[in-house]
């Protein structure tokens, strides 16, 4: 892609003089990440303001042109109001594209990449579960040979999704070296996800499932189900939508798709299913995939039953592409968890943790807390934080999970800041003693290095504003990973911290 062309795509207006038929070789929204070559969009707090953003506070990164001009930056989008008057800013004006709004003409440039490529947009989204199913459709797609492009981390938000797409004009590719574009989209305000489905509409599109998040800026459950649906609503002429049919809310969507449907879910009838499932080990389940194509015997290596069920959400994608069950199942064997989404760590002194702290809500914490009451071991401990962005009902919400929880076969839950006392105040009135709280990640990490004994198997969890992830990075720091030398790294000395006797 040239600039002239990213210009008319954005509708910006273009130096006339400057030489415009230059190559972006990428595009870049922090300006320490510009490389030669590529185009910087110049965010500032009035854009976030009009696109969902909920910061209190935010860089105005026009200042920063200059810096990626220094880095070898083509060009820079720019807010015409910004621009005008600011004498620095003019020194640069032959090679700015001046716009009304930056976050909108990075949509635009997105929309319009998407638009001419005219390829397949698998859209995903869902209140839990969508990087991981995103990662599994992405992976049986490949293993089929596909060329998919697929988002970047978690980025699903309205910079993540545009930026996802525009790696098809990265690093010298173009989209005519892509088949498929596999996409994450979240929401946290009321008419994100359609304006997301807006960028790129799908033709095939995942519903995961509906649960309580972003209740502060939704709602009630009813609000978060009617937002989801729009992706539904958006799909485009002759697409499908795939929906869970465990989850009587993505259920409900149904109503606002005419086209073809598939079906995916391990307790209802389905189209794509699961039977004879059987825990192999605490991240291995082996069970009987049923597609329309066929049925097989397949192992998936990720903890709990609800990624079983992103895995058969990836499974009825693929057989939307009428990629066979045996090519399914054999790409399933190849999974793995991502950074702190299930990743289970085994420690030498013989406990382990399983790292689910990237973030947290109500359902995805029940989720991971039955697949810990599932497993074999001595003891059973959740150490979770607080869940953030939950609304008027947070409290309860909180105390409801708790009272969940008291009723698995946990033997220890430990609830970490803030709204996670009534964590552990649920659970203490439905009758679990071992139930403590602890005002800080930094207490809770001492706390349970001191408490851990072998055979142990413990949860970490937290919403990502918590920080329950630097209880992860404690243990690594006192104990030693089976496969790890028996010192620690930090100047040779012993590992510090004994485990707890029996």
């Amino acid at each position: 892609m040239r600039l002239d062309e990213a210009a008319r795509l954005m509708g910006a207006d273009a130096p006339r003089d400057a030489p415009l038929d230059v190559a972006i070789a990428g595009f870049a929204v922090d300006s320490r990440a510009i490389e030669p070559g590529h185009l910087f969009f110049a965010l500032s707090p009035e854009d976030y303001r009009r696109h969902y953003f909920t910061a209190t506070s935010f860089t105005d990164a026009h200042r920063f042109i200059p810096e990626a001009f220094a880095r070898g930056a083509v060009g820079a989008v720019a807010r015409r109001a910004r621009v005008v008057g600011d004498g620095e800013l003019e020194r640069f004006a032959d090679r700015l594209l001046l716009v009304e709004d930056v976050i909108e003409a990075l949509q635009k440039l997105a929309h319009g990449v998407v638009r001419n490529w005219g390829g397949p947009v698998v859209a995903i989204a869902g209140s839990a579960g969508k990087t991981t199913t995103k990662d599994l459709t992405a992976l049986v797609l490949q293993t089929a040979g596909k060329r998919v492009v697929k988002s970047i981390k978690n980025f699903n938000n309205e910079l993540g999704v545009p930026l996802s797409i525009l790696q098809m004009e990265s690093g010298g590719r173009t989209p005519n070296d892509f088949d498929v574009a596999v996409i994450e989209m979240g929401t946290s305000m009321p008419g994100e996800l359609e304006r997301l489905a807006q960028i790129a509409p799908p033709k095939i599109a995942v519903e995961v499932c509906v649960g309580p998040e972003h209740l502060e800026f939704l709602g009630t459950i009813e609000d978060v189900a009617r937002e989801e649906s729009a992706l539904v609503r958006h799909i485009r002429p002759g697409g499908v939508a795939i929906l869970n049919a465990d989850d009587p809310w993505v259920m409900w969507m149904a109503q606002f798709h005419r086209g073809p449907r598939m079906t995916f879910g391990i307790r209802e009838r389905a189209d794509v299913s699961a039977t004879e499932i059987e825990a192999l080990d605490l991240d291995r389940l082996r069970f009987r995939l049923q597609t329309p194509r066929g049925r097989v015997w397949a192992e998936l290596p990720l903890a709990g039953r609800h990624n079983l069920s992103n895995a058969l959400a990836a499974a009825a994608v693929a057989t939307c592409f009428e990629i066979a069950p045996e090519l399914i199942a054999e790409a399933f064997a190849r999974a793995r968890p991502s950074e702190m989404r299930g990743e289970i760590l085994r420690f030498a002194q013989g406990f382990t943790v399983i790292d689910d702290s990237y973030n947290s809500n109500p359902a995805s914490l029940l989720a991971m807390a039955r697949a810990v009451a599932e497993a074999d071991a001595k003891r059973r401990i959740i150490v979770a934080g607080e869940m953030l962005e939950l609304g008027p009902k947070a409290a309860e919400l909180h105390r409801e999970a708790g009272r969940e929880i008291a009723g698995l076969p946990i033997d220890v839950l430990w609830g970490v800041r803030g709204l996670a006392e009534e964590l552990v105040s649920g659970a203490r009135a439905s009758g679990m003693k071992e139930a403590r709280f602890f005002a800080s990640v930094d207490d809770a990490a001492q706390a349970l290095r001191a408490e851990l004994r072998s055979g142990d198997l413990v949860l970490i969890k937290g919403s990502r504003g918590v920080r329950t992830d630097r209880i992860v990075t404690a243990l690594k720091e006192s104990f030693a990973l089976e496969g790890e030398d028996a010192l620690h790294t930090d100047g040779g000395a012993k590992w510090r911290f004994e485990l707890k006797g029996e």
